[in-house]
């Protein structure tokens, strides 16, 4: 470290100030650097090495609008930002680019891959033959669209099962993401849906025109047209000119669509650094693939460079040692070795019991005595492979008054009166959104599915959403609303329109309706559009809200809040996949037998039981001090007499082997469990299953949007050829 290197470089270890100083500053606020892969194990502050990574960038000179750093989520690109902050607080006077007064360091192109895709393509919409106020739908709407499409073609009404909305949403991204056919597609993940193929592939190629003609793009759209753009060379140079450093987080989560964009953004790898822990990609579900992480290095010439972050600060050295050896049978990983910063601790416990039943009652017993050793219910958690798994726990939980949040559950976007008012919103946003339009119709009295159709096709044929609601007849029950509703698309729907009060306004049309829906429930859910209000006046625009909302939505109105006011406690319940990101004291992982980690589903191939490996690993390092691993000996089988006991015997997971039992207390001598060849499989178990911020400066965006009217690249025909 030379001696003009900031202060800030001292916290760091070794191997994090190589990641954050990777690359040759050039004197002229640009900073020459290889592609670079940054393994940052569970719990080796990743976030802190990207954020210092941006704040030496911005030191160096670095323009901050010259970076784009790339997260799975808003809230951490808002973290990352507010870190790297922080940092350069400590080094510049208040003169300089972030000065402590101002908190957060701006930098406009932070965010999810698909924040910056939305904002991209409208940047760039007429080259793309795109209307730059296209919607995104999230995927609650994607599927009603969907549906509503299936129902059309007759699907809903076939004398064989034909998939639901969410099964077709679901066949349709994977093979999207994936870059497969339908066929393979269907074959590997939904063999039962093989014979609806000629079905699925027309029901997806009408769902493709039908957002067109509504002009709207879901999650996947937005990704295969950043991927479409990217194919032409002049708008790709364009994208690409925009950045002098591309910053990756959770690089092992990316899809083949994501991986692709971002070797079209740098193909040389220059400023590209990817970070991400191979031992901790477990989405496959969802169309991610460790292969890129894994082969990273060999995409360039010459190769990428890695570093390993090893030094965890998160958890005691038995509890990484347990994790390490479970790591260490694994066929798809980087080598290393996890070492704690905070020294020796307890070991983990292998607990054996009777049945779910008992093991309910171990936990509580367990989470109830760390609780009167200091540690609140909050820094408590019990972890499970499915959601289903906690179902005992839950009931004896609510029996014995223990308050607990389960993670998994309907999620504040999802609940209807917060579905409905941004349905409005939108409506204004895009007149042509007939989707939004279908649902806002139908919440005034008196207006059922064939007049709400009607009336649309009416505004259809005018330019001005008002105008043609003004050639509408209401129902006689709606007639007050439907007055109000023409003024309020008259006052908020042109695009023009002033963004600050059009949320209190949409509120205040839609309050007698949600009195009148919902009754006793309507002062809660009126609580939680004053918490989403509060919320939209953090936006520049609507067009940013709904975007940003459809992208990165909060799972509960909590999401939304800070820090409450009342000390209230409870313990967390929660799904390995919900858990990832997160940390507590104390972690109890449930059903850890063959059948469960690794699930019954996934022992037909090498690969998914290396995915399952993951996942229990990633359960494991969840925990800072305690960890204990339960497996009951026995589950019952459904669909008998509620105090039945037929039941099936737990196997032992094979994923403790000798190695891992090694590292772990209470483990029974013989017999307690059937003791099987890691290397065998085992009788499966039934039951065991950025924040967008508007670009400164008038100039700038003028020129953006000053490109040829016929567009250079035909998204829409990309789009609709993909089926």
């Amino acid at each position: 470290m030379t001696p003009s290197a900031p202060p800030w470089l001292n916290r760091l270890n070794p191997q994090q100030r190589a990641a954050v100083t990777w690359g040759m500053p050039r004197g002229d606020g640009r900073v020459q650097a290889a592609p670079l892969l940054v393994i940052a194990g569970a719990g080796t502050g990743k976030t802190a090495t990207l954020a210092h990574r941006v704040a030496w960038l911005v030191e160096q000179g670095v323009d901050p609008a010259r970076i784009l750093l790339i997260t799975f989520s808003r809230r951490a690109a808002q973290e990352m930002a507010r870190r790297a902050g922080q940092a350069l607080a400590q080094s510049l006077d208040t003169g300089g680019v972030c000065p402590p007064a101002q908190g957060a360091l701006q930098l406009p192109w932070a965010g999810t891959f698909h924040a910056v895709a939305a904002r991209l393509l409208r940047l760039h919409a007429s080259a793309l033959g795109l209307d730059s106020g296209f919607s995104v739908l999230d995927r609650s709407d994607a599927a009603d669209l969907l549906d509503l499409i299936r129902h059309e073609q007759g699907w809903s009404a076939t004398r064989s099962r034909f998939p639901r909305k969410d099964t077709c949403l679901a066949i349709a991204s994977f093979a999207l993401n994936t870059g497969r056919p339908l066929r393979e597609v269907l074959a590997h993940g939904w063999p039962w849906c093989l014979d609806w193929h000629d079905a699925l592939r027309k029901l997806f190629s009408a769902y493709a025109e039908r957002k067109q003609t509504h002009r709207v793009l879901d999650f996947d759209d937005l990704l295969l047209a950043w991927e479409a753009a990217l194919s032409d060379p002049q708008i790709a140079a364009q994208m690409a000119a925009r950045f002098d450093h591309i910053l990756v987080d959770e690089y092992q989560d990316t899809n083949t669509l994501q991986a692709g964009i971002l070797r079209a953004l740098s193909p040389q790898g220059e400023g590209l650094m990817a970070v991400g822990d191979d031992a901790q990609s477990i989405y496959a579900f969802r169309g991610a693939c460790i292969d890129h992480i894994l082969s990273f290095g060999e995409q360039f010439d010459p190769p990428a460079q890695r570093i390993t972050l090893q030094r965890n600060y998160r958890s005691v050295q038995p509890v990484l040692d347990c994790a390490n050896a479970l790591m260490a049978g694994s066929t798809q990983a980087y080598p290393k070795s996890l070492q704690a910063a905070r020294g020796p601790g307890a070991r983990p416990v292998l607990a054996t019991v009777a049945d779910e039943r008992a093991q309910a009652d171990r936990v509580i017993g367990g989470v109830l005595a760390q609780r009167e050793t200091g540690v609140p219910l909050k820094e408590q958690a019990v972890l499970f492979r499915n959601a289903q798994h906690s179902e005992w726990l839950e009931v004896e939980l609510t029996r014995r008054k223990i308050p607990f949040v389960k993670h998994g559950g309907l999620r504040f976007m999802d609940a209807a009166h917060v579905k409905d008012v941004l349905a409005v919103l939108r409506w204004m946003q895009q007149p042509r959104d007939a989707l939004a339009g279908f649902r806002v119709l139908q919440c005034l009295p008196g207006m059922g599915p064939a007049l709400a159709e009607r009336a649309l096709a009416v505004c259809a044929a005018h330019e001005r959403l008002s105008a043609g609601l003004s050639q509408c007849a209401s129902p006689p029950a709606a007639v007050a609303h439907w007055e109000a509703l023409i003024a309020l698309t008259r006052d908020i729907g042109p695009r023009e329109a002033r963004w600050r009060g059009q949320f209190d306004a949409v509120c205040d049309w839609y309050q007698p309706l949600l009195e009148r829906r919902y009754r006793d429930g309507a002062a809660v859910r009126a609580a939680d559009l004053q918490v989403l209000a509060a919320m939209a006046g953090h936006f520049g625009s609507r067009e940013q809200f709904l975007t940003e909302l459809a992208l990165d939505p909060p799972s509960a109105s909590g999401d939304l809040a800070g820090a409450p006011y009342r000390d209230e406690d409870y313990l967390i319940l929660s799904t390995v996949h919900s858990a990832k990101g997160q940390e507590w004291d104390a972690v109890w992982v449930l059903n850890v037998t063959d059948g469960n980690f690794p699930n019954e589903y996934a022992t037909g191939a090498a690969h998914s039981i290396e995915e399952e490996r993951r996942l229990l690993y990633v359960a494991m390092t969840r925990a800072r001090n305690t960890l204990e691993l339960i497996e009951p000996r026995a589950f019952a089988v459904t669909h008998q007499p509620r105090l039945g006991d037929r039941h099936v015997t737990g196997a032992r997971s094979r994923f403790l082997n000798a190695a891992v039992l090694a590292t772990l207390e209470g483990v029974p001598s013989q017999g307690a469990l059937n003791d099987v060849d890691p290397c065998s499989t085992p009788p499966a178990v039934p039951g065991g299953a950025a924040a967008a911020v508007a670009d400164s400066g008038a100039a700038q965006s003028a020129t953006e949007h000053r490109q040829s009217a016929v567009p250079r690249v035909d998204v829409a025909a990309r789009l609709r050829s993909r089926w």
